[in-house]
């Protein structure tokens, strides 16, 4: 019979899958009405949400399939799960996001140079609008659903589109612009200002895909770690070192070694333990698995003969 936390895990994972469903379909809604807005008006800072909506679909796509890779158990070829693809998903959406806004650019100089040719703007403004504000919606409602259930592909995903609504309001300020002033080259200008913007965007996903590959320590996650150890330690009245954290993209693995006097019975340390892992991993927030190692307080030190890196003197 499955535990609450198993039915937890799973209803959290229902919950994302949904999410990540109706992000690819929004998706899907926001690139053909970008487009039609590009052909009505020709403006290339349009062309550059568009095109960052194409990059969209493309990443969401493969976010959804991470997603549900990501929720696959552990197999004998990999034994701690699939849960990291997380890290590859964004990195993806990052390379992606990056060529997108090298592209926006070449092309906003090249249309600037061959001679700017805007039509029907006003309906233009007015689908690039609608797509921001319903994008600013779902973009909010990823990332809760993200934090929720602690899936950083959903989170990422829910950034990126915030960002896509930002840059679509932007669009709609520069032609409104436009508009008013008459002064065509402010439509490219808008154009290379969004894909600034949107390179920055892509350029974090990388390095956050980045750091979660290096196994980066988060300095907060340390704090909230070290916390509750302290708290959890002093009600069981015992001492710990050693502690190393790192994340999977939806959970920590969290290592630490128990520091017991050398009469206590194998039996009772064992105890103590198993009482630790299960407060720790109820108590920090978010899915953990922890994994203790137990020393004997009178000559830890001598044992070891390098200090494991705790972030903190022993």
């Amino acid at each position: 019979m499955a535990n609450s936390s198993d039915l937890r895990h799973e209803e959290e994972m229902k919950q994302a899958q949904f999410a990540m469903r109706l992000s690819l379909v929004f998706g899907v809604i926001m690139l053909l009405g970008k487009s039609a807005a590009y052909l009505m008006t020709h403006s290339v800072a349009i062309f550059s949400d568009a095109a960052e909506s194409v990059i969209h679909v493309i990443a969401v796509a493969f976010a959804a399939f991470s997603l549900r890779l990501s929720a696959r158990p552990a197999s004998r070829q990999f034994l701690y799960g699939y849960e990291r693809i997380a890290f590859f998903s964004a990195g993806f959406e990052g390379a992606l996001i990056v060529v997108a806004a090298i592209t926006i650019l070449v092309e906003s100089i090249r249309e600037w140079m061959m001679g700017l040719q805007l039509q029907h703007v006003g309906w233009g403004v007015v689908l690039i609008l609608a797509a921001g504000i319903l994008n600013a919606g779902l973009g909010y409602y990823l990332i809760r659903i993200g934090k929720r259930t602690h899936s950083l592909i959903l989170e990422a995903d829910g950034k990126h589109v915030l960002t896509d609504s930002w840059t679509s309001i932007g669009v709609v300020l520069g032609l409104g612009l436009v508009l008013l002033t008459h002064w065509k080259p402010l439509d490219p200008l808008v154009a290379i200002a969004v894909a600034i913007n949107i390179l920055w965007s892509g350029s974090r996903l990388l390095w956050r895909s980045a750091a979660g590959l290096l196994d980066y320590s988060d300095p907060e996650a340390g704090r909230r770690i070290r916390a509750r150890l302290d708290a959890i330690c002093t009600d069981l009245n015992i001492q710990y070192h050693g502690v190393r954290f790192r994340t999977t993209g939806y959970r920590h693995l969290i290592e630490v070694h128990l520091l017991f006097p050398s009469l206590t019975h194998v039996g009772e340390a064992h105890a103590i333990a198993t009482a630790l892992e299960e407060r720790l991993t109820e108590e920090i927030g978010m899915p953990a698995e922890v994994i203790t190692h137990l020393e004997s307080l009178e000559d830890h030190a001598d044992v070891h003969h390098s200090q494991h890196y705790t972030g903190k003197p022993e």
